[in-house]
């Protein structure tokens, strides 16, 4: 990638937008001009990256330079009300929020599973929910071989998925501060069944998110699946156990190695060693970690499966950029 990329990072005080920059860092992504974005009352304010010192723009003021890519992390009502705005002036849009996940007319995007259908028409590109996209990662190779007839799944999110408030709100409650509460309850020493918003059929977002943004990165919409999202006092990462059962027999060493095999999957499974993935381990990580990998045998054809990734890094921040790269590598 030797094209300079002129890239605007909306939401850069937020948490995904602190991973965006230190990702676009780490990865030497071709960045020309940068222009960091946020609300009005961050303006002005200073962020440094690639050890130089940038100040904060609006989203309006930003509008008004040539920005190539625009990376969005700010909430699906300032996705809503500027996306199309950028795509407008040629921009390509690489959207964080749930904004254009379900939009029929934008792609839903994880590099090493449909990069392939990004066109140079897809000005405005969706990034998957946290959730869905460690978990869609660990079941494509298998997707793939034997294909899905159900899944159930249940996530242990990290307080990181909502934001810096939320981490603040369980570094109070440890030090016995009790301050305005981001969630209904304590975090701290609890698990709240409860992650997003409820909808009028009793499930959450976030659970629905799981449902149906999975069908649509896998172009499937027989795959029958039900979810439960959990919050749970962890910093370090989302952790999932799936079980989900297939239309064909498989052999589970052949599951180890299509999972070994595929780009961006790291198994770590050795019962004896005791050596699992958990959130403490994929922290600051990129790839997805799969382990407690073993048959369900209450019924046939079906696999259980512990998935865990660092919701910020490939969950948000290093997919969106894997989508950048491909944008350059494809169209500049």
């Amino acid at each position: 990638m030797s094209n300079k990329i002129n890239i605007a990072i909306i939401g850069a005080t937020g948490l995904v937008g602190n991973m965006l920059l230190r990702i676009l860092g780490e990865r030497n992504f071709p960045v020309g001009n940068i222009y960091l974005g946020a609300s009005e009352r961050s303006k002005g304010k200073k962020i440094i990256f690639n050890n130089k010192t940038y100040s904060i723009y609006t989203v309006e003021e930003i509008l008004h330079f040539d920005v190539d890519i625009a990376i969005f992390s700010a909430g699906s009502s300032v996705s809503l009300q500027f996306a199309k705005k950028f795509e407008k002036k040629n921009c390509f849009v690489i959207d964080n929020s749930s904004a254009w996940r379900m939009d029929r007319s934008k792609k839903l995007i994880v590099p090493e599973i449909n990069s392939s259908e990004i066109t140079k028409e897809d000005k405005i590109i969706a990034n998957p929910n946290c959730s869905t996209i460690q978990m869609v990662m660990a079941l494509a190779p298998l997707h793939k071989e034997y294909k899905i007839r159900r899944i159930v799944v249940s996530t242990y999110q990290s307080i990181t998925g909502t934001g810096i408030g939320a981490v603040e709100q369980l570094e109070n409650e440890r030090n016995g501060i009790y301050t305005q509460k981001i969630y209904p309850y304590e975090i701290d020493k609890n698990c709240i069944p409860h992650c997003d918003d409820f909808t009028d059929n009793s499930y959450t977002k976030e659970e629905m998110k799981l449902v149906n943004e999975t069908k649509k990165i896998f172009n499937d919409n027989t795959i029958s699946i039900t979810a439960t999202a959990v919050r749970v006092p962890v910093i370090g990462g989302h952790s999932e156990s799936v079980n989900v059962e297939f239309y064909k027999d498989f052999d589970i060493k052949d599951i180890f190695t299509l999972l070994n095999n595929f780009s961006g999957v790291t198994v770590k499974d050795n019962i004896k060693e005791f050596d699992y993935p958990m959130p403490k381990y994929s922290e600051n990580k990129d790839d997805v970690f799969v382990g407690r990998i073993r048959r369900d045998f209450s019924q046939p054809n079906t696999l259980n499966l512990w998935v865990v990734a660092d919701n910020l890094r490939k969950g948000a921040a290093t997919n969106a950029v894997q989508i950048a790269e491909y944008i350059v590598k494809k169209y500049f």
